[in-house]
């Protein structure tokens, strides 16, 4: 009876023995796609050999801002993988009531666009997403043309891997991706 508890304790150890030195050892990058890293948020497991200082900071009271967040703290915005282009028209298959949407710049194409499908944009209710846009003052200049539009400002390389898009402006309804 003690063999057999002997063989199972030094088993079990053998067996762990390995995950712990996986543990111990440095991270391998086996894929970098660009992004945030997340090297700092490691701290946390205890994993990773990520030093205390290299670490993420939360907000605080001494690092937090003394007001609310505000449109212009998310400036600039720059969506990586989407440029102004040409985009090719072809069906889709969303939920329906999927609210439509399009995605701009502040560049003179987009402009352009949005002034030729201002009635039809106000006509289906869709939210216009500011791909790329520098400052308060453009995105302002660009809701002047279309006062009766919602424009926000959001990174738009997400919705470009998700709909295999590389161009805007672009309209997506649940339907029909086009421009």
């Amino acid at each position: 009876m003690l063999i057999r508890l002997l063989i199972v304790l030094l088993s079990t150890i053998a067996a762990l023995s390995p995950v712990h030195a996986q543990l111990k050892s440095p991270l391998t990058v086996i894929a970098d796609e660009g992004g945030q890293p997340a090297q700092p948020y490691y701290v946390a497991i205890g994993a990773a050999q990520v030093d205390e200082e290299d670490g993420f900071v939360a907000a605080t009271p001494d690092n937090a801002l003394n007001r609310a967040a505000t449109e212009t703290d998310m400036l600039p915005v720059v969506s990586e993988r989407l440029g102004v282009g040409p985009v090719t028209p072809r069906a889709l298959s969303l939920p329906p009531g999927t609210t439509p949407f399009f995605l701009i710049g502040t560049d003179p194409d987009s402009m352009r666009w949005l002034t030729q499908r201002r009635e039809r944009l106000v006509e289906l209710r869709a939210v216009g997403m500011v791909v790329n846009v520098a400052t308060a003052e453009d995105l302002a200049a660009l809701r002047e043309q279309a006062p009766d539009l919602e424009l926000r400002p959001i990174p738009g390389d997400d919705l470009a891997e998700r709909f295999g898009l590389a161009h805007y402006p672009v309209l997506i309804t649940p339907t029909r991706l086009e421009q």
